[in-house]
Order: structure tokens, then C-alpha cells, then sequence
């Protein structure tokens, strides 16, 4: 019986001390990326989850969704595509228009990732 309570209690703290730490991660902001573009405009992008981006572009910022890639990560909303290979910096973004009948339009920014914060 000595044994069995602080064992409980030591058990009890270890599980709500993983749960605090799963919140954490869960609710932690997620990291953006900054791409300095040839244009010489800015793309800020972040991936709140790993099937979603949040693109502010030209002082609005574009809620878009995973599609499927044969290559790199592609994301589709609001009329735009972005299109990231690597990751960090020297990591390349592409924005294209998205044309209705699903297909990519017009090269709008080729970019280069500068940094994340």
C-alpha cells in the first residue's frame, strides 16, 4: 500500500505532463517561410498543417489546400498555385494562376526561400 500511492501519483504527473506537451506542439504557431521574388515582391508562407498553406502575397493573404504533385508540394486556392521543392533557405516557390478546369496557368513569381521565422 506505501508503494502503490507514490507510484500512482508519479504515474499521474508523467501522463498530464505528456498531455501539456502534445497541447503545446498542437497549438505552437507554425513556422513561416520568406521568399524574395525576381519580381522583387514577397511571398510569406506558412503550412498550418500538412495539408494547408496560408500565403500572404501583395498585402492579402490566400487560405489554399494540398493537390497532388509529381513533384515538390503543390497548394490550390483563391484562384492561385503555389508550388514549393526543398526546404529552408535556397529552397524555390513558384506562383502560378489556377485556371478553372483545374490545370496551371500563368507563371505569375518565381521566388527563392530567404529565411523562416
Amino acid at each position: 500500500m506505501r508503494l502503490t500511492i507514490p507510484l500512482t501519483l508519479a504515474s499521474t504527473l508523467l501522463l498530464t505532463a505528456c498531455a501539456t506537451s502534445q497541447q503545446d506542439a498542437q497549438t505552437a504557431a507554425p513556422k513561416t517561410y520568406n521568399y524574395a521574388c525576381e519580381s522583387g515582391e514577397t511571398i510569406a508562407v506558412s503550412y498550418p498543417d500538412p495539408d494547408s498553406a496560408r500565403m500572404e502575397y501583395q498585402g492579402t493573404t490566400y487560405s489554399m489546400q494540398i493537390a497532388v504533385s509529381g513533384s515538390g508540394a503543390r497548394y490550390v486556392g483563391s484562384g492561385l498555385e503555389w508550388w514549393a521543392k526543398g526546404s529552408g533557405p535556397g529552397s524555390h516557390g513558384t506562383l502560378f494562376q489556377h485556371n478553372a478546369d483545374d490545370t496551371t496557368g500563368e507563371r505569375l513569381e518565381s521566388c527563392t526561400a530567404a529565411s523562416a521565422r
